[in-house]
């Protein structure tokens, strides 16, 4: 790929996605699969005004290793300094940014105490993660991996298998156009009217139908609204937090889900699949979950504590995104996600409740959003999904019907 589409991928990542402050610390975690790009973003994040750029490299083999050797007290532990680095983060809100590019099965066969461990870990990791909701920047964007690359393409040879992927990323990235920044922002007002035009309607209740069996209702929040695109901080810095993003999301009341969903894609859970799967809801809760693969990952996932049992986002993704319309099954929840309306088990986001920073965790889970260490997005488009929302005046008004919008 050319250095000087590259360099403008990496600026609208930096001033786009992350929007890095003059002066402020920036956290930037990557693969060692595009090392020369890590560079490129490094760099534009010092031309934006970065004070410090710290980079922490992850390699999946020694994750796997890791699991394999370590004793499940010892993997599950956090560290003192582990915690220090967690609350330098809570003191100075660094903006932070991924660059995800993953083998899918990368994790494939590692040990399950590494998923018991994990669990410990992210509940030490809450309540800091907590403590910097709403407050800082973040963005997660994509790089090619070859081993993700060549998944996706296997005939090709894998420098080609790259490239094509990277083709990829940049289109749906709205990242390969003569000005990517404007294509974005232009993207961003679409998005923004969409979610506009939703919380006029003032919904109370989502209704999903498609020929595949999925019959699913679910409540929204009084005092509830969509999101879509750019989010904001509580001091007014303006930052996407997906690169791509194609959907219009909202928390919904946790305690009201009805009905059956049946997935439309595969999941890739730490480096394992799940595929063909259902999962049944009553009073909010997942009582029934069925998977013709990955039933095990599947389980690890709805019971990684009690709230993983409900719902923390729904959200709405026409059939002909970019995503989508490219035919392709990235095995990366980023894109995937991206190309079907979807649902997320477990934690909710408390910024999708007006006022929200004004009310205290408690209040909020009151109000229904689901608090959890675990958030897990699966897909449930379809060719023919319909979406009825009902209004708090009755209405019924058609939002989805054969796959995209309705209005």
């Amino acid at each position: 790929m050319k250095k000087t589409v590259l360099k403008k991928y990496a600026r609208q990542i930096v001033r786009v996605g992350a929007n890095v402050q003059k002066g402020q610390e920036v956290i930037l975690m990557a693969g060692l699969d595009q090392p020369e790009f890590v560079a490129l973003v490094v760099e534009e994040c010092y031309r934006a005004g970065a004070k410090r750029v710290r980079v922490d490299w992850d390699y999946q083999p020694l994750t796997k290793l890791a699991a394999r050797w370590q004793k499940e007290k010892d993997l599950s532990f956090t560290k003192d300094w582990e915690k220090a680095r967690l609350q330098d983060m809570v003191d100075n809100l660094p903006a932070r940014i991924w660059l995800d590019s993953e083998d899918p099965d990368g994790l494939r066969g590692i040990h399950p105490r590494f998923f018991k461990a994990m669990q410990a870990r992210r509940k030490v990791s809450k309540p800091y993660r907590d403590a910097i909701e709403n407050k800082h920047q973040w963005c997660i964007a994509a790089v090619p991996g070859e081993a993700w690359a060549k998944k996706l393409y296997p005939a090709l040879s894998r420098h080609q298998a790259v490239e094509q992927l990277w083709k990829d990323i940049l289109f749906t990235s709205r990242a390969d156009g003569e000005d990517p920044m404007a294509d974005w922002e232009a993207h961003d007002a679409d998005l923004k009217a969409r979610s506009a035009y939703l919380n006029d309607l003032r919904l109370r209740s989502l209704h999903y139908q498609s020929a595949n069996g999925t019959d699913f209702t679910i409540g929204l929040i009084p005092g509830g609204r969509f999101l879509a695109g750019s989010d904001t901080t509580l001091s007014g810095v303006r930052y996407s937090p997906n690169i791509p993003t194609e959907e219009v999301f909202t928390t919904p009341d946790r305690r009201t889900a009805e009905g059956i969903v049946f997935a439309t894609k595969p999941l890739s859970f730490q480096g394992q699949l799940i595929e063909n799967f259902s999962i049944r809801f009553h009073e909010g809760r997942a009582v029934e979950w069925k998977a013709e693969k990955g039933q095990e990952v599947l389980d690890q996932i709805v019971t990684m504590d009690e709230q993983s049992h409900y719902l923390g986002e729904c959200a709405l993704v026409p059939k002909n995104s970019p995503i989508s319309e490219s035919g392709i099954l990235f095995f990366n929840t980023l894109f995937d996600e991206n190309a079907a309306c979807h649902l997320a088990l477990g934690m909710g986001f408390n910024e999708c409740v007006i006022g929200y920073e004004n009310m205290s965790d408690e209040e909020l889970f009151e109000k229904g959003v689901n608090d959890s260490i675990n958030h897990t997005d699966f897909m449930i488009g379809s060719e023919d999904l319909s979406i009825d929302g009902v209004t708090e005046d009755g209405r019924t008004v058609p939002l989805f019907r054969d796959g995209t919008w309705a209005f």
